[in-house]
């Protein structure tokens, strides 16, 4: 494990951001794949709690997956050349998985001002579909509605995981 928490923390930024835009650029099991070994790296030299971060995470992969899924079934959100999504697939559920090991590390520091995450979150989690829109591997049917519901779903969730993180899984606060 790395000792200095700086190292770890840009460590964990570049492991997820890889891990994204790897899922986006070549959805697929082999994607989700490379970021189950990006997550070993994750537990190897970031995590200093390794279980109950591994818990938190699985936490919030179903949190989010269940999010996906309730936008691919209400249209909010496809994917490009398919015509009906009944769950999120598995890209997109290795790209929360690896998310989630950023509410614990790089950002962390969300959770130390109350209202930071409510203004963030409506635009940064959007935002990332919109990118992977623009990528072409997912489509955002109604851009206005679907960015409108992405960011209430963000608003909603993104602060609820960092509450969850604070009380469930204390120990992982930053």
């Amino acid at each position: 494990m790395i000792a200095s928490e700086t190292g770890r923390n840009v460590i964990n930024f570049v492991l997820f951001q890889i891990g994204w835009l790897t899922c986006v650029l070549a959805p697929g099991l082999a994607a989700a794949g490379l970021v189950l070994v990006f997550l070993a790296l994750h537990f190897a030299l970031v995590s200093q709690k390794r279980f109950v971060e591994l818990q938190f995470i699985g936490f919030g992969v179903v949190l989010g997956s269940l999010m996906d899924t309730l936008w691919f079934q209400t249209g909010v959100l496809g994917i490009s050349g398919v015509d009906s999504v009944l769950v999120a697939p598995p890209w997109l559920v290795a790209i929360w998985a690896i998310f989630m090991t950023t509410i614990c590390h790089s950002l962390g520091w969300m959770g130390q001002r109350k209202w930071l995450p409510y203004v963030f979150a409506p635009i940064a989690g959007p935002f990332a579909y919109w990118s992977a829109s623009k990528l072409g591997i997912v489509t955002l049917p109604n851009l206005s509605v679907s960015l409108a519901a992405m960011a209430v779903g963000w608003l909603v969730l993104f602060p609820l995981l960092l509450f969850i993180r604070n009380s469930l899984y204390s120990e992982l606060q930053s």
